[in-house]
């Protein structure tokens, strides 16, 4: 384990995670340091009041070579590449560089679960928490669902589990068997009991070169894994079934023939059965939690009805896988609102089912023209400046049994700070219709 008492830690964000690595930094006794590249006015003040405060070093508007001096170890908060200039720097002057997962990992204090995939984590990792509670079982989601694994490791509390949450952002980062913070033992290499990889299609093409290297991403939730730990598969997905055999840990495969764990017959279902009976819970307390669950905010959220028409919150989708299952739940006519900052995926393959369900499109953001050149040949599209307009125009033009999705299939960065912001400004609009 890290020994990092008086020794300086710096910490490369100041969003969400990043914070939460300086707090956990000064729970074990380090001297944290903070630099981000936005100037210090884009910082939310109660933020900067927070560091302030503590004392902590900070340098904000860029990185520069000079602020490592004396690093014993260089942090990344997720949304920080590998190939960011002042990793090069940390790299040149022998300053080993860790991702938040893998730094925080090394002050965790009970096994992990860990989920990964291109859609459905939110849904699983919330109810794994919740099947593992139900039994009795004390444990911590956190991870990519707005609750930083940081701020839970070393936090005073006991933990049966830590349920997990992982994007490829925070996977690329994982140490590997090789390096040599694991081979000499100063760290260890993050190793989830459960490993799980729900699916895998195109997304994060903005920030991967291509698919094998977004896989390659994921694929690393396995590389610590020894054989009395489990790896959780999708059967239907070609490339888990390619490479299961060179797993040391026990492989178990769900959703035979299915390749995205949301679709008919509820397959993330399977998942959260299968983790269930590995830990030996009771299938009576996984069908008390299936039955009771409601779903998760932004993820096919039931906003209001008006008028007879159902007005639909799905700010989770960024991606056409998703927004192709969220069209294929709604019955009636769709009028969809999508859009936002565009991640390099293929919007092609959804033109048949937006043909078949949806009735209008109004898109927005950065991906607009993106969008109408795609679907503008099998249906009405249209471009808005901002989201208000666009749910209004979708509110003149919807008649009773319409539904109004808002189903962005992009990330959020341009218009707003995240998805879950994206969503509440819809809900909130929605609400105000009269």
């Amino acid at each position: 384990m890290l020994d990092l008492t008086e020794k300086t830690v710096t910490v490369v964000g100041a969003g969400r995670s990043g914070l939460a690595l300086v707090r956990l930094v000064r729970r074990v006794k380090g001297e944290p340091r903070l630099t981000d590249r936005r100037p210090a006015e884009d910082i939310p003040d109660r933020d900067l009041s927070a560091l302030h405060e503590q004392g902590i070093v900070t340098e904000f508007g860029g990185h520069t070579r000079d602020f490592l001096d004396g690093s014993h170890v260089l942090v990344l908060s997720p949304g920080v590449p590998f190939t960011s200039e002042i990793v090069q720097w940390a790299r040149e002057m022998s300053v080993p560089v860790m991702g938040e997962i893998e730094f925080a990992y090394q002050f965790c204090q009970a096994p992990v679960i860990a989920v990964t995939g291109s859609n459905g984590k939110t849904t699983v990792v919330n109810l794994i928490t919740r099947v593992l509670q139900e039994a009795g079982i004390s444990a911590r989601l956190c991870g990519n669902v707005g609750y930083p694994f940081s701020d839970y490791c070393r936090d005073g509390r006991d933990y049966g589990y830590y349920v997990l949450e992982l994007s490829s952002f925070q996977l690329e980062s994982l140490l590997s068997p090789g390096d040599p913070l694991v081979r000499s033992q100063a760290a260890r290499g993050f190793r989830p009991k459960i490993g799980v990889i729900l699916n895998f299609s195109e997304n994060h093409l903005d920030r991967h070169a291509d698919l094998d290297e977004y896989f390659a991403a994921k694929w690393r939730l396995f590389q610590n894994q020894r054989e009395d730990d489990y790896a959780v598969l999708n059967e239907g997905c070609a490339r888990s079934r390619e490479r299961a055999g060179e797993l040391k840990a026990r492989t178990r495969f769900f959703g035979a023939g299915q390749e995205d764990p949301q679709r008919a017959g509820n397959p993330n279902h399977a998942v959260v059965r299968l983790v269930a009976g590995i830990l030996n819970i009771h299938p009576g307390v996984v069908n008390s939690v299936l039955q009771a669950f409601e779903g998760v905010e932004h993820r096919m959220e039931l906003v209001r009805s008006l008028h007879g028409v159902t007005y639909i919150n799905d700010s989770k989708s960024t991606t056409a896988e998703s927004g192709r299952w969220a069209l294929s739940q709604l019955p009636g006519p769709v009028i969809m609102i999508c859009g936002g900052r565009d991640k390099n995926i293929e919007f092609s393959p959804l033109r048949e089912l937006v043909r078949q369900r949806v009735k209008s499109m109004y898109v927005i953001g950065e991906a607009s023209d993106k969008l109408r050149d795609t679907f503008a040949q099998v249906v009405p599209v249209f471009g808005c400046p901002d989201l208000r307009q666009a749910v209004n125009r979708a509110r003149d033009e919807a008649a009773a049994g319409d539904s109004v999705l808002l189903s962005p299939m992009c990330a959020s960065f341009d218009m707003f700070a995240n998805f879950e912001q994206r969503g509440a400004i819809y809900k909130q609009i929605v609400m105000e219709l009269t």
